[in-house]
Protein backbone atom coordinates (compact mmCIF):
# COMPACT_ATOMS: atom_id res chain seq x y z
CA UNK A 1 0.00 0.00 0.00
CA UNK A 2 2.76 2.29 0.47
CA UNK A 3 4.24 2.09 -2.77
CA UNK A 4 1.19 2.42 -4.57
CA UNK A 5 0.27 5.52 -2.22
CA UNK A 6 3.54 7.54 -3.62
CA UNK A 7 2.78 6.30 -6.99
CA UNK A 8 -0.75 8.28 -6.65
CA UNK A 9 0.67 10.95 -4.78
CA UNK A 10 3.39 11.31 -7.34
CA UNK A 11 1.55 11.06 -10.64
CA UNK A 12 -1.36 13.49 -9.48
CA UNK A 13 1.22 16.33 -8.37
CA UNK A 14 2.27 16.51 -11.74
CA UNK A 15 -1.41 18.02 -12.71
CA UNK A 16 -0.94 21.37 -14.33
CA UNK A 17 -2.92 24.30 -13.14
CA UNK A 18 -6.02 26.23 -14.91
CA UNK A 19 -5.61 28.76 -17.40
CA UNK A 20 -4.19 32.02 -16.16
CA UNK A 21 -6.15 33.94 -14.05
CA UNK A 22 -7.57 37.17 -15.59
CA UNK A 23 -8.49 40.81 -13.36
CA UNK A 24 -10.65 40.12 -11.31
CA UNK A 25 -11.36 36.11 -11.18
CA UNK A 26 -10.28 34.37 -8.43
CA UNK A 27 -7.07 32.85 -7.50
CA UNK A 28 -5.10 30.15 -6.59
CA UNK A 29 -4.90 29.92 -2.96
CA UNK A 30 -1.44 29.73 -1.27
CA UNK A 31 -2.34 26.51 0.15
CA UNK A 32 -1.74 23.64 -2.74
CA UNK A 33 -3.84 21.56 -0.32
CA UNK A 34 -7.16 23.99 -0.22
CA UNK A 35 -7.37 24.34 -4.19
CA UNK A 36 -7.32 20.21 -4.77
CA UNK A 37 -6.33 18.17 -7.64
CA UNK A 38 -7.31 20.97 -10.50
CA UNK A 39 -7.68 24.10 -9.02
CA UNK A 40 -10.53 26.84 -9.09
CA UNK A 41 -9.27 28.36 -12.59
CA UNK A 42 -9.37 24.47 -14.40
CA UNK A 43 -11.65 23.99 -16.88
CA UNK A 44 -12.91 20.21 -14.66
CA UNK A 45 -14.40 22.87 -11.95
CA UNK A 46 -15.98 24.97 -14.21
CA UNK A 47 -17.36 21.79 -16.28
CA UNK A 48 -18.56 19.29 -13.53
CA UNK A 49 -20.38 22.14 -11.35
CA UNK A 50 -23.60 22.11 -13.35
CA UNK A 51 -26.05 19.96 -11.49
CA UNK A 52 -27.35 19.20 -14.64
CA UNK A 53 -25.17 18.53 -17.06
CA UNK A 54 -23.85 15.70 -14.30
CA UNK A 55 -27.30 14.23 -13.87
CA UNK A 56 -27.04 13.96 -17.91
CA UNK A 57 -23.88 12.82 -17.79
CA UNK A 58 -23.64 10.23 -14.98
CA UNK A 59 -26.24 7.81 -16.87
CA UNK A 60 -24.53 8.02 -20.17
CA UNK A 61 -21.29 7.55 -18.69
CA UNK A 62 -23.13 3.86 -17.24
CA UNK A 63 -24.77 2.90 -20.00
CA UNK A 64 -21.46 3.31 -22.15
CA UNK A 65 -19.78 1.36 -19.18
CA UNK A 66 -22.07 -1.57 -19.09
CA UNK A 67 -21.82 -1.63 -22.92
CA UNK A 68 -18.17 -3.46 -22.31
CA UNK A 69 -18.77 -6.93 -21.55
CA UNK A 70 -16.68 -7.47 -18.86
CA UNK A 71 -17.38 -4.11 -17.07
CA UNK A 72 -21.63 -5.04 -17.36
CA UNK A 73 -20.26 -8.84 -15.79
CA UNK A 74 -18.68 -7.00 -12.95
CA UNK A 75 -21.15 -4.50 -12.10
CA UNK A 76 -23.58 -7.87 -12.32
CA UNK A 77 -21.46 -9.84 -9.92
CA UNK A 78 -20.20 -7.67 -7.62
CA UNK A 79 -23.32 -4.82 -6.17
CA UNK A 80 -27.00 -5.01 -6.13
CA UNK A 81 -27.11 -3.01 -9.05
CA UNK A 82 -30.71 -4.24 -10.40
CA UNK A 83 -32.40 -3.58 -6.54
CA UNK A 84 -30.82 -0.85 -6.08
CA UNK A 85 -29.11 1.45 -8.86
CA UNK A 86 -29.45 4.78 -6.87
CA UNK A 87 -26.96 3.71 -4.85
CA UNK A 88 -24.13 3.16 -7.07
CA UNK A 89 -25.14 6.42 -8.85
CA UNK A 90 -25.17 8.28 -5.49
CA UNK A 91 -21.41 6.96 -4.70
CA UNK A 92 -19.85 7.52 -8.29
CA UNK A 93 -20.80 10.72 -8.39
CA UNK A 94 -19.85 11.54 -4.67
CA UNK A 95 -16.73 10.24 -5.28
CA UNK A 96 -16.11 11.84 -9.03
CA UNK A 97 -16.83 14.86 -7.31
CA UNK A 98 -14.68 14.66 -4.00
CA UNK A 99 -11.69 14.08 -6.32
CA UNK A 100 -12.48 17.03 -8.29
CA UNK A 101 -13.87 19.52 -5.89
CA UNK A 102 -12.08 18.08 -2.73
CA UNK A 103 -8.77 19.00 -0.86
CA UNK A 104 -5.49 17.23 -2.45
CA UNK A 105 -5.55 15.27 0.94
CA UNK A 106 -9.31 14.08 0.12
CA UNK A 107 -8.80 13.61 -3.02
CA UNK A 108 -5.70 11.07 -2.68
CA UNK A 109 -7.75 9.19 0.09
CA UNK A 110 -10.54 8.79 -2.51
CA UNK A 111 -8.00 7.62 -5.11
CA UNK A 112 -6.69 4.49 -2.47
CA UNK A 113 -9.75 3.68 -1.54
CA UNK A 114 -11.29 3.38 -4.86
CA UNK A 115 -8.40 1.71 -6.10
CA UNK A 116 -8.30 -0.80 -3.13
CA UNK A 117 -11.83 -1.23 -3.68
CA UNK A 118 -11.18 -2.07 -7.21
CA UNK A 119 -8.49 -5.12 -6.47
CA UNK A 120 -10.93 -6.99 -4.85
CA UNK A 121 -13.32 -7.27 -7.96
CA UNK A 122 -12.40 -10.16 -9.94
CA UNK A 123 -14.30 -13.08 -12.02
CA UNK A 124 -13.75 -15.98 -14.18
CA UNK A 125 -13.46 -12.71 -17.54
CA UNK A 126 -12.36 -10.07 -15.80
CA UNK A 127 -10.34 -7.84 -13.44
CA UNK A 128 -11.37 -4.48 -12.28
CA UNK A 129 -7.82 -3.53 -11.76
CA UNK A 130 -7.13 -4.37 -15.71
CA UNK A 131 -5.71 -0.97 -17.27
CA UNK A 132 -7.49 -1.60 -20.70
CA UNK A 133 -10.98 -1.73 -18.00
CA UNK A 134 -10.04 1.56 -16.22
CA UNK A 135 -9.32 3.16 -19.25
CA UNK A 136 -12.57 2.23 -20.77
CA UNK A 137 -14.28 3.47 -17.48
CA UNK A 138 -12.20 6.49 -17.41
CA UNK A 139 -12.67 7.39 -20.75
CA UNK A 140 -16.44 6.84 -20.28
CA UNK A 141 -16.51 9.89 -17.72
CA UNK A 142 -14.31 11.43 -19.59
CA UNK A 143 -15.94 11.99 -22.69
CA UNK A 144 -19.42 12.39 -20.86
CA UNK A 145 -18.44 15.60 -19.41
CA UNK A 146 -17.41 17.10 -22.83
CA UNK A 147 -19.95 15.87 -25.21
CA UNK A 148 -22.88 16.56 -22.43
CA UNK A 149 -21.20 19.75 -21.81
CA UNK A 150 -20.88 20.65 -25.28
CA UNK A 151 -24.81 20.09 -25.88
CA UNK A 152 -26.29 21.15 -23.26
CA UNK A 153 -24.06 24.12 -22.12
CA UNK A 154 -22.56 26.00 -24.90
CA UNK A 155 -20.11 25.25 -27.31
CA UNK A 156 -16.35 24.33 -26.33
CA UNK A 157 -13.87 25.59 -28.37
CA UNK A 158 -11.47 22.65 -29.36
CA UNK A 159 -8.78 24.56 -26.62
CA UNK A 160 -11.16 24.07 -24.01
CA UNK A 161 -11.82 20.26 -24.45
CA UNK A 162 -7.95 19.76 -24.88
CA UNK A 163 -7.03 21.38 -21.69
CA UNK A 164 -9.79 19.32 -20.11
CA UNK A 165 -8.71 16.23 -21.02
CA UNK A 166 -4.97 17.20 -20.57
CA UNK A 167 -6.07 17.69 -16.64
CA UNK A 168 -7.55 14.33 -16.63
CA UNK A 169 -4.47 12.48 -17.43
CA UNK A 170 -2.54 12.35 -14.16
CA UNK A 171 -6.08 10.71 -12.95
CA UNK A 172 -6.12 8.14 -14.98
CA UNK A 173 -2.27 7.50 -14.49
CA UNK A 174 -2.87 7.22 -10.81
CA UNK A 175 -6.07 4.81 -11.20
CA UNK A 176 -3.34 2.67 -12.66
CA UNK A 177 -3.41 3.26 -16.74
CA UNK A 178 -0.06 3.30 -18.08
CA UNK A 179 1.37 6.00 -19.52
CA UNK A 180 2.00 3.51 -23.10
CA UNK A 181 -1.92 2.95 -22.95
CA UNK A 182 -3.69 6.47 -21.71
CA UNK A 183 -3.91 8.58 -24.78
CA UNK A 184 -1.53 11.32 -24.87
CA UNK A 185 -3.58 14.18 -26.17
CA UNK A 186 -7.07 15.05 -26.98
CA UNK A 187 -6.77 14.23 -30.84
CA UNK A 188 -5.73 10.34 -29.99
CA UNK A 189 -8.66 9.92 -27.01
CA UNK A 190 -11.31 10.60 -29.59
CA UNK A 191 -9.19 8.34 -31.63
CA UNK A 192 -9.75 5.26 -28.82
CA UNK A 193 -13.15 6.08 -28.01
CA UNK A 194 -14.09 5.74 -31.83
CA UNK A 195 -12.27 2.22 -31.86
CA UNK A 196 -13.18 1.49 -28.71
CA UNK A 197 -17.03 1.66 -30.21
CA UNK A 198 -16.18 0.33 -33.52
CA UNK A 199 -17.08 -2.72 -35.38
CA UNK A 200 -13.75 -4.31 -34.34
CA UNK A 201 -13.50 -2.92 -30.75
CA UNK A 202 -14.33 -4.47 -27.48
CA UNK A 203 -17.35 -2.30 -26.59
CA UNK A 204 -20.59 -4.90 -27.87
CA UNK A 205 -24.04 -4.50 -26.41
CA UNK A 206 -24.84 -7.84 -24.73
CA UNK A 207 -27.66 -9.06 -23.23
CA UNK A 208 -26.59 -8.56 -19.47
CA UNK A 209 -25.92 -5.11 -20.65
CA UNK A 210 -29.33 -4.70 -21.77
CA UNK A 211 -30.33 -6.33 -19.03
CA UNK A 212 -28.57 -3.94 -17.16
CA UNK A 213 -29.77 -0.99 -19.34
CA UNK A 214 -33.09 -1.48 -18.36
CA UNK A 215 -32.54 -0.65 -14.66
CA UNK A 216 -30.60 2.37 -15.61
CA UNK A 217 -32.98 3.65 -17.66
CA UNK A 218 -36.26 2.58 -15.74
CA UNK A 219 -34.87 2.49 -11.88
CA UNK A 220 -36.98 1.67 -9.00
CA UNK A 221 -38.50 5.09 -7.17
CA UNK A 222 -39.01 2.86 -3.85
CA UNK A 223 -35.18 3.38 -3.15
CA UNK A 224 -35.07 7.44 -3.40
CA UNK A 225 -39.29 8.24 -2.74
CA UNK A 226 -40.87 5.20 -1.42
CA UNK A 227 -44.56 7.33 -2.33
CA UNK A 228 -43.60 7.12 -6.39
CA UNK A 229 -43.09 3.32 -5.62
CA UNK A 230 -45.76 2.23 -7.45
CA UNK A 231 -45.39 4.79 -10.25
CA UNK A 232 -45.01 3.06 -13.71
CA UNK A 233 -42.05 3.11 -15.89
CA UNK A 234 -43.35 4.61 -18.83
CA UNK A 235 -44.21 7.87 -16.55
CA UNK A 236 -40.88 9.15 -16.21
CA UNK A 237 -38.57 7.04 -18.41
CA UNK A 238 -38.84 10.17 -20.72
CA UNK A 239 -36.60 12.17 -17.96
CA UNK A 240 -33.43 10.19 -19.18
CA UNK A 241 -34.50 10.57 -23.16
CA UNK A 242 -31.82 13.47 -23.21
CA UNK A 243 -29.27 11.38 -21.80
CA UNK A 244 -30.27 8.29 -24.05
CA UNK A 245 -29.81 10.94 -27.23
CA UNK A 246 -26.26 11.84 -26.60
CA UNK A 247 -24.93 7.78 -26.58
CA UNK A 248 -23.27 7.17 -30.39
CA UNK A 249 -25.55 5.49 -32.58
CA UNK A 250 -23.98 2.33 -32.65
CA UNK A 251 -24.45 2.17 -28.63
CA UNK A 252 -28.00 3.11 -28.52
CA UNK A 253 -28.74 0.70 -31.46
CA UNK A 254 -27.08 -2.05 -29.71
CA UNK A 255 -28.98 -1.23 -26.51
CA UNK A 256 -32.65 -1.40 -28.93
CA UNK A 257 -33.29 2.36 -27.89
CA UNK A 258 -35.94 3.73 -29.38
CA UNK A 259 -34.50 7.35 -31.01
CA UNK A 260 -37.64 7.83 -32.89
CA UNK A 261 -39.90 11.66 -33.23
CA UNK A 262 -41.43 11.65 -30.03
CA UNK A 263 -38.11 10.69 -28.50
CA UNK A 264 -35.85 13.38 -30.32
CA UNK A 265 -38.85 16.18 -29.49
CA UNK A 266 -39.09 15.31 -26.18
CA UNK A 267 -35.48 15.57 -25.51
CA UNK A 268 -34.77 18.58 -27.31
CA UNK A 269 -37.70 20.56 -25.27
CA UNK A 270 -36.57 18.82 -22.05
CA UNK A 271 -32.80 20.65 -22.60
CA UNK A 272 -34.27 23.84 -24.50
CA UNK A 273 -36.35 24.35 -21.11
CA UNK A 274 -33.19 23.97 -19.29
CA UNK A 275 -31.12 26.29 -20.85
CA UNK A 276 -33.89 28.76 -20.85
CA UNK A 277 -34.25 28.47 -17.00
CA UNK A 278 -30.35 28.29 -16.26
CA UNK A 279 -29.36 32.14 -16.80
CA UNK A 280 -32.38 32.86 -14.30
CA UNK A 281 -31.45 30.33 -11.76
CA UNK A 282 -29.37 30.98 -8.80
CA UNK A 283 -25.82 29.46 -8.48
CA UNK A 284 -26.82 28.28 -5.94
CA UNK A 285 -29.66 26.40 -7.21
CA UNK A 286 -27.86 24.92 -10.20
CA UNK A 287 -24.48 23.96 -8.46
CA UNK A 288 -23.38 20.92 -7.05
CA UNK A 289 -23.25 21.21 -3.41
CA UNK A 290 -18.82 19.72 -3.76
CA UNK A 291 -18.47 22.62 -5.93
CA UNK A 292 -19.91 25.21 -3.74
CA UNK A 293 -17.90 24.03 -0.34
CA UNK A 294 -15.27 23.93 -2.70
CA UNK A 295 -15.84 27.70 -3.52
CA UNK A 296 -16.40 28.48 0.66
CA UNK A 297 -13.02 26.79 1.29
CA UNK A 298 -11.32 29.21 -1.01
CA UNK A 299 -13.32 32.02 0.09
CA UNK A 300 -12.37 30.84 3.71
CA UNK A 301 -8.98 30.18 3.09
Amino acid sequence: MTDLRITIDDTIARIEPGAPTEPGEPTEPSDPDTAGLYGPKSEAWALNREAMLLLGAGPRALLLQLAHPQVAAGVADHSDFRADPWARLDGTLRSYLRIVYGTRTAAHAEIRRLNALHATITGPSYRARDPELSLWVHATLVDSTIVVADRWLERLSQERRARYYAETIPIGRAFGIPADLLPADLESFEAYVADAIGPDGPVLVGPLARELADVVLHPPLGPVAPFLAGLPAWAYAWTLWPSVGLLPTSVRAGYGLRWGVAERVVAAWLVSAWRLWRPLLPTGLRSMPQALAADRRLRDG
